[in-house]
């Protein structure tokens, strides 16, 4: 990875680089995007079918799309008990996480007789997209569908590509299965997504869609807002660490690789004080290289968007990572604790030595779908505010509104909106 001094031309440098990496980058793509959810939009299963057979091979059609209980059945005998245990216990800790997230209803009332309040209400319907391309993702799976679970969504489909043979990757209908999913549909890709905003023939429209996926799933998210919701139009993957003198580097190296392993766009970013901090984490990134799987992936993305910034203090790193915004930010200084006191700007923060990104991927409970590109500035993790709806209750009493509605009229007029004015003047014109 390259090693350079932190300062204001090379954290600008370094953003403008990871920015290259957003759905808006991508012009071609979204064309072909377009023309796909037209196609949907319109021709419903008919197009829904023929993108199947264009991108994916498999022949779908009405009578195979809706994956049946026997195929959820003959997952569970493809996926060895030791996963489908973890799956489960994964499952009670990140439900447990999101069950503190839970917001009820309220209403106040005053002597006058106005009442105001809140109505929390879940989402009725709400898409899970489940990539299945290059790998099976049933973590992805579990903390899409537990959060709207626990919001009380009253129905969840899952959509996710299937293979030339029609088959579903068996880790994903167990962990589907186990988190509740309702119905799960073999379609994939930008298509699916059309088919889960407008509806078709088999798949019912829905309110909401949440899931990770490649740039053409982004960037159908992203043109069907406003027709239904999404959870955000995700980029890739993305870590930074912040290290002092006191981190281990081969710690650091090893939770680096973490993310760049993901794919060739996935960025890995080290922020550190210590300049032999940052030459040791190289070496031991290089000793790992040799034993790694995804080796030629690695490679490419710590090319293109790795790097190791040499900060003069701390706090100067610590603006830096607030500049950046990073999706997964790892904390490993002398006092976790404190620092973390001063970020403002990550998705997630993981503290300490022996609080590495997986954890969070996994198994510690908290959602690992992040705000990527930049947008931990203004945007947070997936959590179960996303599957809910809030409706304010506003009752007055003749007293309580006879107390302001000269104020109210007042307002009114100033925007010379008399009409509104008007609606609250003739309830005391007599």
């Amino acid at each position: 990875m390259r090693i350079e001094k932190l300062n204001e031309s090379s954290i600008k440098a370094l953003k403008e680089n990871l920015l290259k990496r957003s759905p808006d980058s991508f012009p071609e793509q979204e064309k072909i995007v377009r023309d796909i959810i037209e196609s949907v939009k319109k021709g419903g299963d008919s197009a829904l079918f023929e993108y199947t057979k264009k991108f994916d091979g498999a022949d779908i059609d009405k009578s195979n799309i809706l994956v049946t209980k026997e195929e959820i059945d003959a997952a569970y005998k493809e996926v060895s008990p030791e996963l489908i245990d973890v799956i489960k216990k994964a499952i009670v800790r990140i439900r447990a996480f999101h069950e503190k997230q839970k917001q009820k209803s309220w209403i106040d009332t005053e002597d006058n007789g106005a009442i105001l309040g809140q109505r929390v209400t879940p989402l009725e319907r709400v898409g899970v997209y489940v990539p299945g391309g290059k790998a099976a993702y049933p973590s992805s799976v579990l903390m899409n569908v537990i959060p709207a679970h626990v919001a009380g969504v009253s129905e969840i489909i899952m959509t996710t590509p299937c293979d030339k043979t029609g088959k579903v990757y068996p880790q994903t209908l167990v962990a589907a299965n186990e988190a509740g999913v309702d119905k799960i549909y073999k379609a994939g890709g930008a298509q699916a997504v059309a088919a889960l905003a407008f509806g078709t023939e088999s798949i019912p429209k829905c309110d909401k869609i949440t899931g990770p996926g490649n740039i053409f799933v982004a960037l159908a998210k992203k043109a069907v807002y406003g027709n239904c919701s999404i959870d955000s139009v995700a980029g890739p993957s993305e870590i930074l660490v912040l290290a002092d003198e006191t981190a281990n580097p081969r710690y650091v190296a090893a939770d680096l690789l973490s993310q760049a392993e993901h794919d060739q766009m996935a960025s890995a970013i080290l922020i550190t004080t210590s300049r032999e901090i940052a030459e040791k984490t190289n070496e031991e990134i290089k000793d790992f290289l040799h034993k790694l799987e995804r080796r030629d992936i690695i490679e490419e993305s710590l090319k293109n968007y790795g790097m190791i910034l040499v900060a003069d203090n701390m706090e100067d790193a610590i603006d830096g990572v607030n500049i950046i915004a990073s999706e997964h930010l790892e904390i490993l200084t002398k006092d976790p604790f404190n620092t973390m006191t001063k970020i403002k700007n990550a998705g997630a923060m993981f503290l300490g030595e022996f609080s590495s990104e997986p954890l969070g991927d996994y198994f510690a409970g908290p959602n690992h779908v992040l705000p990527t590109n930049g947008t931990a500035k203004f945007f947070s993790a997936l959590s179960v505010d996303d599957f809910i709806k809030k409706q304010s209750i506003i009752a007055f009493s003749r007293e309580a509104l006879e107390e302001i509605h000269e104020d109210i009229e007042t307002f009114a007029k100033c925007e010379q909106l008399t009409a509104h004015a008007n609606s609250i003047h003739v309830r005391f014109e007599d």
